[in-house]
């Protein structure tokens, strides 16, 4: 029943109910990345400046910069072919993709002082004379 609840009033966990049904009723699947996100095109071709409206259904929670690079590519039109269609080859490289991880245990802390207090030690400040 909570699952229910949460498909209906809330967008953060997953798709709402609306757009289940948009996606339902108008949605043709053309891809799916590596970590399960759905990738969809209007199938009556409903356009926005005349462009076929595009869009992604996030496998778990919704955080866009879950969408690898070459998907976003795609869902803001500088590419017209899919990944899988394009045929794009991973070079050795190349990294993969990772969320952004800011605010998380995991998020990148560069090397330094761990607070502002330790970068008043030894600074002097500028005073004219």
């Amino acid at each position: 029943m909570m699952v229910f609840l949460k498909t209906i009033f809330t967008w953060w966990h997953h798709q709402t109910f609306g757009t289940w049904l948009t996606t339902w009723r108008r949605g043709e699947l053309v891809g799916v990345d590596e970590q399960g996100n759905c990738y969809y095109i209007d199938k009556k071709a409903a356009s926005i400046n005349g462009k076929t409206r595009r869009w992604v259904i996030y496998n778990g929670d919704i955080e866009t910069s879950r969408v690898p690079a070459e998907w976003h590519g795609w869902l803001h039109y500088t590419v017209d072919e899919t990944p899988d269609v394009a045929n794009m080859t991973k070079r050795d490289w190349m990294q993969p993709h990772q969320m952004n991880m800011t605010g998380t245990k995991d998020a990148h802390k560069p090397a330094g002082p761990a607070d502002a207090a330790s970068y008043a030690e030894g600074y002097n400040a500028w005073k004219p004379e």
